[in-house]
């Protein structure tokens, strides 16, 4: 078993991350933005959770230092409650500002919370690396796809306040459990050297991986912001059932991603990397020429299946590059990642509101070519340096 009773405790703080990041992506359509097709609305709303998660990074590690991990816990996840109530007062038709700033709340928490759970799981990452990663991607998965099931399940049953409301309660209950969990009051981070970190930024092959990781996650999130949008208007399925295509694609992530953890020993790296990025950029077209829901599922499945293994594979490569990573020094790492992955999405809300929502369909395919190209430039970095 790994780690204390609390530290696996926190690691289930990231199910309530995959909650709080992937929850804009399935509530629009109940904002009736597939309706409206106020796309900068939607676009703003990405920037508020992205400047929520930028915000959070300096102030995060202040709080964990005065008030340690378990009140910091608890702390992000009343304040992620708070946000899901202040966005069910604030649903259409009340002005999109106001749900902007409800975003940058939600986002604020989700820096906090990253904050202290990276902290907490320090010790279970010491002591497996391996397992911990892939628990903590697993997790996350399981929050998208929960939070995407529930919305869609009840989408006819329930108002966009009463959604919205009922998403609320899961930040309570893990707010519950981290008021009673045992965590250390307060952390004992472990600093590298910087001038370590500096060193091995100065490198071409890391600015490359950086790169990877940059615009793989722009693809993953700005089909998990657009998908449901993209699919009501351009095949005419109704709200629910577009929102059923985004769990596909979340447990397509998920179940890719797990089944990533069995095929990585008997497949070449590289291999599998060059295959995924090609396999994503074939499901974008799938789904940009398709007419029919078939061919949205399958695009839809192909598109979470290819992107699995890619950012596993990416994240191993920096830890290779990278040996004095260390969760509870780098967590500011993840909220930066997250928010420059949400970049994607945000951009998409200018650019469909000047071209049409067939572009949500280009920018993963445009961004699935630089990735496939980063990657033939990081092998060729490595071949020149074996020799």
């Amino acid at each position: 078993m790994l780690g204390s009773a609390g530290s696996r405790r926190a690691l289930a703080g990231f199910f309530l991350s995959g909650v709080m990041l992937s929850f804009l992506g399935a509530i629009l359509p109940a904002w009736q933005h597939h309706i409206s097709s106020e796309y900068g609305d939607v676009g703003l709303y990405f920037a508020g959770l992205v400047g929520g998660l930028l915000a959070s990074v300096g102030a995060a590690p202040r709080l964990l230092e005065r008030r340690g991990i378990g009140w910091t816990l608890a702390f992000a996840c009343a304040l992620s409650g708070c946000a899901f109530l202040f966005l069910a007062f604030a649903s259409p038709p009340v002005s999109a500002w106001w749900r902007i700033g409800g975003m940058a709340l939600l986002g604020f928490a989700a820096g906090l919370l990253h904050t202290a759970v990276f902290h907490a799981i320090s010790p279970m990452y010491r002591h497996d690396p391996a397992a911990t990663v892939n628990l903590a991607g697993i997790l996350f998965g399981l929050g998208c796809l929960s939070v995407t099931l529930l919305i869609s399940g009840a989408f006819y049953a329930y108002t966009a306040a009463a959604l919205q409301a009922w998403v609320a309660v899961i930040p309570a209950l893990f707010g519950w459990m981290y008021v009673k969990a045992p965590l250390p009051p307060h952390p004992a981070p472990h600093h590298p050297p910087v001038r370590e970190l500096f060193s091995e930024l100065r490198s071409a092959v890391a600015v490359l991986l950086a790169l990877a990781l940059f615009f793989q996650l722009g693809n993953e999130w700005a089909l998990a912001g657009w998908l449901p949008l993209f699919l009501i208007q351009k095949l005419g399925i109704s709200p629910a059932s577009s929102l059923m295509m985004l769990a596909l694609y979340w447990l397509a992530l998920l179940v890719g991603r797990v089944a990533a953890q069995w095929v990585l020993p008997r497949v070449r790296h590289a291999r599998l990397l060059f295959a995924s990025s090609a396999g994503a950029m074939f499901g974008c077209l799938i789904l940009l020429f398709t007419d029919n829901r078939f061919g949205a599922i399958s695009g839809t499945l192909l598109l979470g299946a290819a992107f699995a293994p890619i950012y596993p594979l990416l994240v191993e490569k920096v830890g290779h590059r990278f040996p004095s990573f260390h969760p509870g020094f780098y967590n500011g790492i993840f909220s930066i990642a997250m928010a420059g992955g949400l970049l994607a999405p945000a951009t998409l809300g200018f650019y469909t509101s000047q071209w049409g929502v067939s572009v949500v369909m280009g920018l993963p395919l445009a961004g699935s070519a630089v990735v496939f190209a980063l990657l033939v430039l990081i092998s060729l970095e490595a071949r020149f340096a074996r020799r």
